[in-house]
């Protein structure tokens, strides 16, 4: 495939084609000209933006100030996912985003968060943070407000820390989970989820404990020995599966993350296992590409696009209105979106 000049002059006709607008339309964009919708004319850009075509100087839009984005890392598909869609959102803003990703070994989110400061970033979205970790300081969020720099906090509620946060219901997702393989006839039914100090994890196993006791009368304590805290990953998955399958002895096991439920699928068949005959497993995030596992994954999918664009929009908010003078300090507030259970191959009638 041959590759556009990204410094030739864009033919009208390819542009259009993309755009799936009239060369004139095209014609009165490229030439800053008025008299096109303003949804119009985004269409015309992105169509040079995908072509691969420079934008003319005279359509580059000057930023409205930089904002962070500060994630733990990229190898869980759902944060390049919320990553992305936070970016697009900004950038339809006319804020240029700085993305910030923590690895191990590498920057700490405070030491992440002085670095946008020196750079003089208009606000930060944190995806993920030391705000969902109940064993943190929170204070670092209090000295961030105190200097001036709005921010808006992702997965992971926190009462001490003032500011908007956006989270999933992650106590109705592990519900919802359970019912769903209590209806396929599985009463044996465990959890595998993350650390015990991370907000995201106590909800899903309040919901599933409240799920257990909805559905078989199980106690809080009873429920509870069905849970095992691992990492957030494919290995956390496999180590708590080997609990709940060779311990609890389970035949439905719902899990925190889509990549910890990969781990649950490859432990049960180094067990002579067959999932869904033997074993159902349901996820959560429903990421890219998780519809094409072997066998497609049953998971209860995170709204990524609603919970990134509302994230984005109370920062905004937040943005204006210290401008303006207006806000002296950040409000204490938590927008919750419900997810939804998507059923595929990965869960069956219980025995079958």
């Amino acid at each position: 495939m041959t590759l556009p000049d990204t410094h030739a002059t864009p033919r009208l006709s390819d542009i259009a084609g993309q755009a799936q607008v009239s060369e004139a339309t095209v014609s009165r964009v490229l030439n800053g000209r008025a008299g096109v919708a303003a949804s119009t004319r985004q269409r015309v850009l992105a169509a040079l933006d995908v072509l691969g075509y420079e934008r003319p100087v005279r359509l580059r839009r000057r930023s409205a100030g930089l904002v962070g984005l500060v994630i733990p890392e990229l190898t869980n598909p759902i944060f390049p996912a919320f990553a992305q869609i936070i970016e697009q959102s900004l950038a339809g803003h006319g804020y240029t985003p700085v993305l910030c990703t923590q690895m191990p070994g590498g920057a700490t989110e405070d030491e992440l968060v002085e670095q946008l400061e020196e750079r003089g970033v208009t606000g930060i979205v944190f995806l993920s943070g030391l705000h969902a970790d109940t064993r943190a300081d929170p204070t670092r969020y209090a000295r961030l407000a105190s200097r001036g720099v709005p921010f808006v906090l992702i997965n992971g509620y926190n009462d001490r820390i003032a500011a908007p946060f956006v989270s999933p219901d992650d106590g109705a997702a592990a519900r919802m989970a359970v019912r769903h393989l209590a209806e396929l006839g599985h009463e044996r039914i465990g959890l595998a989820v993350g650390p015990a100090r991370y907000v995201p994890s106590r909800r899903k196993a309040e919901g599933f404990a409240a799920a257990l006791g909805e559905s078989f009368g199980l106690s809080r304590g009873q429920a509870e020995r069905r849970v095992q805290h691992t990492l957030f990953s494919v290995e956390g998955g496999h180590a708590a599966a080997v609990a709940l399958l060779d311990d609890q002895d389970c035949t439905g096991i719902v899990c925190g993350s889509d990549l910890m439920a990969l781990g649950v699928v490859r432990a049960a068949r180094q067990r002579g296992l067959d999932v869904p005959g033997d074993v159902s497993v349901v996820g959560f995030d429903d990421s890219q590409l998780i519809a094409f596992t072997d066998p497609p994954l049953t998971t209860v999918r995170q709204p990524v696009q609603a919970m990134a664009t509302a994230a984005v929009g109370a920062l905004i908010e937040e943005i204006h209105e210290r401008a303006q003078g207006r806000r002296a300090s950040p409000q204490h507030s938590e927008f919750v979106f419900q997810p939804e259970l998507v059923v595929r191959g990965s869960t069956g009638p219980v025995g079958k």
